[in-house]
């Protein structure tokens, strides 16, 4: 395979990717749209958001594997296929039922697409800076998609309608599944038996889900109530059960041994809880600048017009930096940035405006970001063996979904408890008293990432260069 025909495929799968997470984000900016269009409460609002990223992150893990089983050119296809019509269903809705529902299927479909994607980059680029720099590139995909989808989501909204934000995808969907079945070689089953661990699958999408909606219910049930509670523990126990299965099945949906690479882990271990702060930042900027200062949905998207922008210098330059010095400094110093744009984001005035209150951070988190995800992909895909590769793609995107899904429900609920107890500083006082506590939250969120980086991942030693090796020999013969 020629270098030509390697970014020709990489370009492919990397617009698969790039719709997989647009539908993350392009609709926070329509929210208020679809809110008083389809009569949704304030209660149920965020489950547009985290329905899709719910459902993602919960089937990710199997998307992976079914990647490895079945081919991730024909996983990836599935996903697609699945992925464009729900997509279409979503833009005809007609209730909030239907439309949460529709989303719920969307982000399934989204989780064979992601994992079947990356695993394909992962194997067509050798480990090293071919590598690095195609991660760089799917970095800003992964990342980039989200801000684009703000902005993309705001003209879209106000000019043909919030249902176009999904009737988009169709006519991409067709001409990318069409592309990628014609061009996209058809890799082979990465193991020989074909059977999916459909017991463990249920257990561990069957967690996360419970623990997601008792985050999501626990400010308005209250987070020491008797289902709040319940609801936990039935999360712990599934969980508890899924590693049970895992350790006993023949072919388990997440070999337990993956986690003995300690990179594996502190990766997986990180993302989540920097996706949490960045998604449900985003969440809660896009409501900031709406409901307090009152921007049209195009004007939301414009202020967020500096993240893909420099996220996208920062994307092209990391790759050969990671290279040269390893990707464990950034991966300390990039969370830090974030952390400290976060801190700033906790000072939200009532009165405030975008240039003082708003772009210092807009412009920090997209270089922290810029200095994170490759290098934390990175971490969490390298030394990996080829038959695992969709399962450590799904890992991590399922670390970071999950994170996100979490994240968003965390603090929205810290944001609607504030607000709930604040009632004396007047509605809007109160609004903004939620918002600025909830980013304290993603702070201590980006900290926790900080402190994994410190302590828990490992540079990998670099082998020395024959020719480094040749000169040390003879000095010593010369000695």
């Amino acid at each position: 395979m020629n270098k030509v025909s390697k970014w020709f495929i990489f370009t492919l799968v990397a617009i698969a990717q790039f719709m997989v997470v647009l539908d993350t984000a392009i609709t926070n900016v329509a929210l208020p749209t679809i809110k008083q269009q389809l009569h949704f409460t304030d209660s149920t609002l965020q489950w547009v958001v985290t329905a899709y990223v719910l459902t993602f992150g919960g089937f990710l893990l199997l998307g992976g594997r079914a990647a490895d089983l079945f081919g991730r050119r024909r996983t990836l296809l599935t996903g697609m296929i699945a992925f464009t019509t729900f997509s279409f269903l979503i833009g005809i809705s007609q209730s909030v039922p239907m439309l949460i529902v529709l989303r719920a299927l969307q982000g399934m479909s989204a989780a064979l697409m992601s994992p079947a994607a990356l695993s394909i980059v992962l194997t067509t680029f050798r480990d090293g800076p071919e590598r690095n720099r195609a991660l760089g590139y799917w970095t800003l995909v992964a990342t980039g998609g989200a801000a684009i989808g703000l902005l993309l989501g705001g003209a879209l909204t106000q000019y043909v309608g919030w249902r176009w934000n999904f009737f988009i995808n169709v006519p991409v969907g067709i001409i990318m599944a069409t592309a990628i079945s014609r061009y996209v070689p058809a890799h082979a089953r990465e193991e020989k038996y074909t059977s999916l661990d459909l017991r463990g699958a249920v257990l561990v999408t069957a967690s996360l889900i419970s623990l997601v909606f008792a985050f999501s219910q626990a400010s308005s049930w209250g987070w020491l109530s008797a289902p709040i509670l319940g609801i936990f523990a039935a999360s712990a126990a599934l969980m508890t059960g899924f590693i049970f299965n895992e350790s006993r099945a023949e072919h388990p949906l997440m070999p337990l041994s993956i986690f003995k690479i300690r990179n594996v882990s502190g990766a997986n271990l990180m993302m989540a809880p920097i996706y949490a702060a960045m998604l449900g930042n985003f969440f809660i900027i896009t409501l900031y600048m709406q409901t307090i200062l009152h921007y049209s949905p195009v004007r939301t998207g414009l202020a967020f017009l500096p993240f893909p922008i420099i996220l996208g210098f920062m994307s092209t330059r990391i790759p050969k930096l990671v290279g040269r010095y390893g990707f464990k400094r950034f991966l300390v110093a990039g969370p830090l940035l974030v952390a400290i744009a976060m801190a700033w984001l906790s000072r939200l005035p009532v009165d405030g405006s975008y240039l003082s209150s708003l772009l210092p951070a807009v412009i920090l988190i997209p270089v922290g970001m810029g200095m994170t995800f490759m290098p934390i992909i990175a971490a969490a895909t390298s030394g990996v063996p080829g038959h695992e590769a969709g399962l450590a793609s799904g890992l991590i995107s399922t670390s970071q979904q999950m994170g996100g899904a979490l994240g968003l429900s965390i603090l929205s609920g810290v944001a609607a408890t504030v607000t709930a107890s604040s009632a004396h500083l007047g509605p809007t006082g109160a609004l903004v008293h939620g918002f600025d506590r909830a980013m304290l939250v993603a702070m201590l969120f980006l900290l926790f990432a900080v402190g994994l980086a410190i302590t828990v991942i490992r540079q990998p030693r670099r082998p020395k260069k024959p020719q480094d090796a040749n000169h040390k020999l003879h000095v010593a013969l010369e000695s």
